[in-house]
C-alpha cells in the first residue's frame, strides 16, 4: 500500500560558510534600532508531499532530492520532518 507523505525541508549554510545576506539583515535590524540581536544566519523552507511505499523509501528519496536539487551539499546542511498524511 502507497502512503502519502508531508515534508518540511530546512536548508541551513553550514557554519562555516559565511552568509551576506545574514549580514545585511543584521545590519538592518540595528538600524532599526534593535541592536540585541547577535547573529543572523538565512536559509531555505521548502515543503512538498510524494506518495511512498515505506517511510524509509520516502526518507531515501527526500536524500537524494535534497542532496542533488535543494542543497547544495558542498556548503549547506538540510534536514526534514516527515509526517504521513493520508492511504492512497
Amino acid at each position: 500500500m502507497t502512503q502519502t507523505y508531508q515534508a518540511k525541508i530546512y536548508v541551513t549554510l553550514r557554519p562555516s560558510v559565511l552568509d551576506p545576506a545574514g549580514t545585511a539583515v543584521q545590519a538592518g535590524l540595528k538600524q532599526m534600532g534593535d541592536h540585541n540581536v547577535e547573529q543572523v544566519r538565512i536559509g531555505k523552507y521548502v515543503e512538498l508531499s510524494l506518495s511512498a511505499s515505506s517511510e524509509t523509501a520516502a526518507r531515501e528519496q527526500l536524500d537524494r532530492i535534497c542532496d542533488q536539487l535543494l542543497a547544495n551539499p558542498v556548503i549547506e546542511n538540510y534536514r526534514f520532518e516527515l509526517t504521513t498524511t493520508a492511504a492512497v
